[in-house]
């Protein structure tokens, strides 16, 4: 649980100057967008018209996400079979596409840090879209180059929370490191390769005729940071200090959240309890965490003072922490825009939004006009289990761009489902272009995701026939 458990003597555990840093971010997302269509398209390719169908397509109309990532179109022949793909054809396409899209990601966060693989002294990595013996970690450091002798931890059956629960446990290997005093570097990697489940979820809503919404907010990404304990590092630039975590289990919420193994790949478990839960435990987990930081600046005290890097996982999440928050949108900027433009690509997304925070067009938006300082870092996973961190910004940290191809980046062929993109710098010209296209969003943000999402129904419910949104919701008030 929190660090800041009371001892038997009475005095409070907290954190000190752990001098740990993440020195490095990468992101990879694969080069295809499927639209709130696609679903659409799959629903009247291979499935009856019914009333959980419809459901679904009216529902997927309003999720508040514009495009998810994908490794393929929706004419993937992996989507488009007879049959939904096993669990071993799902396997060999993340060990092919996702593993490259993870090497890429991480040779971004590596160039970034200015290290190289042979730097490496930790690799922690999670997933909860495979579960191949040996794990692709595995094969990530194999195609790296990492060949020297590394501790690694492979962390499955976390979800979405993955991300944030492989930070905190690289951090505490280097604190572990800093300790013997051994310098620490250490890996963070997250891979995620959703979109091809698709067609088993479709299956079950149109067998079970059930309200199974995973298949139109997920999506495919790989992510990766470098985490640093400072030792024999004198030149290193951090783009985050990571000052201190908080983690947690809402007890008995088991059936709220989770990721059942199927045959068919695995299958969704979200029930509509999940916002409010997310939002209730929230206060108590930032407020724990701030009581363990006691030297915080004075002006650091609530939640509006920071900025927050909250993981996507859907639209009535991210409203329902602003509520019970008191945040507004532009706190959680980021977060938004990577749910908008990306959808919920589970544990990688967190290290994708830190990354897009501390990009320019993000600054320009931040709420009245202030970039902070310090940022609150938060995931929701299966359990249901709360990560949390705090993080303290570089704001002088200029990122540093491998450019595609540099550097033996890995660089797929931008066929279907082999494909990668690598992101280069944008032109002067482009980047305004792209800031003032964000502060578009922004203005239409507030109402776009206040009046238009439904707390959607638990899955499970038995549908009737609807051709609204209202009939959809079944009397569900709208978020």
């Amino acid at each position: 649980m929190s660090p800041s458990r009371t001892s038997q003597n009475g005095t409070k555990n907290q954190f000190g100057d752990l001098n740990l840093s993440i020195t490095g971010i990468g992101t990879e997302y694969p080069p295809f967008l499927l639209e709130p269509s696609a679903v659409d398209i799959l629903c009247d390719r291979h499935y009856p018209d019914t009333p959980a169908m419809r459901k679904i397509r009216t529902i997927n109309q309003y999720t508040g996400i514009d495009t998810r990532s994908a490794i393929g179109t929706v004419d993937h022949p992996m989507a488009n079979m007879d049959r939904a793909p096993t669990i071993a054809e799902l396997c060999s396409i993340f060990l092919k596409d996702g593993v490259a899209l993870a090497v890429t990601a991480a040779r971004k966060a590596l160039h970034e840090a200015r290290l190289l693989p042979t730097d490496i002294t930790h690799v922690v990595s999670t997933t909860c879209t495979n579960s191949a013996n040996p794990g692709f970690d595995h094969y990530v450091c194999k195609a790296l180059g990492v060949t020297q002798p590394v501790e690694k931890v492979l962390l499955h059956g976390i979800g979405c929370s993955g991300g944030l629960a492989s930070l905190r446990t690289a951090a505490n290997l280097a604190l572990g490191a800093s300790f013997r005093g051994k310098k620490a570097r250490a890996l963070v990697i997250a891979l995620e390769i959703s979109s091809l489940l698709c067609r088993s979820e479709l299956d079950s809503i149109n067998e079970l005729q059930e309200t199974r919404i995973g298949v139109m907010l997920f999506s495919d990404c790989a992510s990766a940071c470098i985490l640093s304990n400072g030792i024999g590092g004198e030149d290193e630039e951090p783009v985050y200090e990571l000052l201190g975590w908080d983690h947690r289990v809402i007890p008995d919420t088991e059936e709220d959240l989770g990721f059942d193994v199927d045959p068919l790949g695995w299958k969704v478990v979200l029930s509509p309890r999940v916002p409010k839960l997310a939002a209730s435990v929230v206060a108590p987990a930032f407020h724990d965490l701030l009581s363990t930081l006691p030297n915080l600046p004075p002006n650091y005290k609530s939640a509006a003072d920071f900025d927050w890097a909250l993981h996507p996982g859907g639209a009535t999440i991210l409203s329902g922490v602003e509520r019970a928050m008191s945040i507004s949108p532009e706190h959680m900027r980021a977060s938004y825009d990577t749910y908008i433009n990306h959808g919920n690509s589970s544990s990688a997304t967190i290290f994708s939004v830190m990354d897009r925070l501390r990009q320019k067009d993000m600054d320009e938006i931040a709420p009245g006009g202030k970039v902070k300082d310090f940022v609150v870092g938060a995931a929701f996973g299966p359990g249901i289990a709360v990560e949390m961190c705090l993080l303290k910004r570089n704001l002088s940290h200029v990122p540093r761009v491998l450019q595609k191809g540099a550097g033996g980046e890995a660089t797929p062929p931008e066929t279907e489902s082999e494909g990668s993109r690598s992101e280069g710098e944008a032109e002067p010209e482009e980047l305004e272009a792209e800031i003032e296209k964000v502060k578009e969003q922004e203005r239409e943000l507030g109402e776009k995701l206040t009046t238009v999402h439904p707390e959607l129904p638990e899955q499970g419910d038995k549908l009737p026939e609807t051709d609204s949104l209202a009939e959809a919701l079944n009397g569900v008030e709208l978020d």
